[in-house]
C-alpha cells in the first residue's frame, strides 16, 4: 500500500521542476551521492517539535527559568545532530545499477535498483521512489542491495523510469533528506498481444520438415490398444507374447515452421498488426513451433527459443507508430 505524500512530499515535487535544482541532466551510472546534491527539510513532526522548543525558549527567558532553558537547548542540539545524521546517511551512497526485464504494455515492469555504500557508515531506512511507486532497503558499510519498483507500463516501446528520489527521514523522523538520481537508463515494454485466441498463420517451409514419421519406420514405443486405433498399427507378434493388444506409437511430427508476414495483415490497422503479431509471436513459442517474423524493415528467423522470442517482440516494440 502506497504511503500517502506528506509535507515534505509535496514540496520536494514542486522544487524538483526548478531549473536549478541537481541534477538537471541525465546522468550515466554509476551515479555518486555527494553532499552539494542533499536537500533537507522538517516533517510535520519537526515543525511540532521547532515550536515547542520555541514556546520553552520563550518562557524559560521570560520566567529566568533555567532547567527549561537547559532541556530546550539539549534537545535542540539532539534535532539538529538528528538532521546531521540524516544528510550523512545520503552522502556517500551509489546507485549502480538500474535495470527491467521487458514486459508487455499495460503490464507493472518491475524495476531493480542497486544501490552501494561506500565508507564505514551505516545507512538505514532509505527509501526510493517514482511516481507512485516506492521501495526500502537498508544499507551496511560497503554492502550493495536490490530494491524493486513496479512501474506501470502503458504503450510499447522504451520507458524513461524518470527521475528518482531517495531520501530518508532517520534517526529520529525530525526531516526528511532527499536526493534526486536522473540515470541514463531506458526500459524496454513490449507490444500487448491482441486478446483472445487467434489462429496461427498455415505453416510455411519445406513439406518434408514437417511430415511425420511413416508406419514403415521405427516406431517410438509400445502403448496400450485404445479403442479407435486403426488396426495397422497393432503390434501383433508383441501383442501375442505379452497377451494384450500393444500398439506401435509412432515419433510425433517435427515442430511446424510458421510465417509470421507483416504484409499478409494488410487489413488491419498499424497497431492492430502488431498486436496480432506479438500474439503469434508468443503462441508460437508456447507451442514449441519454429517461426519467422516478416517485418517491413527485417526478416527475423526462422528459430524459437528465449532469445528468438526477444529479438522478434523487441522489433514488434520498436517498429515507428503507424
Amino acid at each position: 500500500m502506497a504511503r500517502t505524500p506528506d509535507f515534505v512530499d509535496r514540496v520536494s515535487e514542486r522544487l524538483a521542476r526548478l531549473p536549478l535544482v541537481k541534477p538537471r541532466q541525465v546522468e550515466d551510472l554509476p551515479v555518486h551521492i555527494d553532499r552539494r546534491r542533499i536537500y533537507i527539510l522538517p516533517t510535520g513532526f519537526g515543525l511540532f517539535l521547532a515550536l515547542m522548543l520555541m514556546a520553552m525558549v520563550l518562557g524559560g527567558l521570560n520566567y529566568n527559568n533555567n532547567p527549561a532553558l537547559l532541556l530546550a537547548f539539549v534537545t535542540i542540539a539532539v534535532a539538529h545532530n538528528s538532521l546531521v545524521q540524516a544528510h550523512l546517511t545520503l552522502s556517500g551512497l551509489r546507485l549502480v545499477a538500474l535495470h527491467a526485464e521487458p514486459v508487455f504494455a499495460g503490464q507493472p515492469i518491475a524495476v531493480r535498483a542497486a544501490f552501494e555504500a561506500t565508507g564505514l557508515r551505516r545507512r538505514p531506512g532509505l527509501e526510493l521512489r517514482a511516481g507512485e511507486a516506492e521501495g526500502f532497503l537498508d544499507l551496511a558499510p560497503g554492502e550493495r542491495a536490490e530494491v524493486t519498483l513496479a512501474l506501470p507500463t502503458r504503450a510499447r516501446g522504451w520507458l524513461d523510469p524518470g527521475r528518482l528520489r531517495v531520501s530518508t527521514i532517520r534517526p529520529l523522523g525530525l526531516a526528511r533528506a532527499w536526493t534526486w538520481l536522473l540515470p541514463r537508463t531506458r526500459l524496454l515494454v513490449y507490444p500487448c498481444p491482441e486478446a483472445g485466441q487467434v489462429p496461427l498463420p498455415d505453416q510455411g517451409g519445406d513439406s518434408s520438415s514437417r511430415r511425420t514419421r511413416q508406419h514403415g519406420e521405427q516406431p517410438h514405443h509400445l502403448r496400450e490398444y485404445r479403442p479407435g486405433d486403426p488396426l495397422k498399427q497393432v503390434a501383433w507378434k508383441p501383442s501375442a507374447r505379452a497377451e494384450r493388444l500393444l500398439v506401435r506409437e509412432y515419433e510425433a511430427s517435427a515442430p511446424r515452421e510458421l510465417e509470421l508476414d507483416w504484409q499478409a495483415l494488410h487489413p488491419l490497422a498499424h497497431e492492430a498488426r502488431i498486436g496480432r503479431l506479438a500474439r503469434w509471436v508468443v503462441d508460437a513459442e508456447r507451442l514449441g513451433h519454429r517461426y519467422r517474423l516478416h517485418l517491413p524493415s527485417a526478416t527475423l528467423g526462422p528459430g524459437r527459443g528465449p532469445d528468438h522470442r526477444h529479438a522478434c517482440l523487441r522489433a514488434l516494440a520498436l517498429m515507428p507508430h503507424g
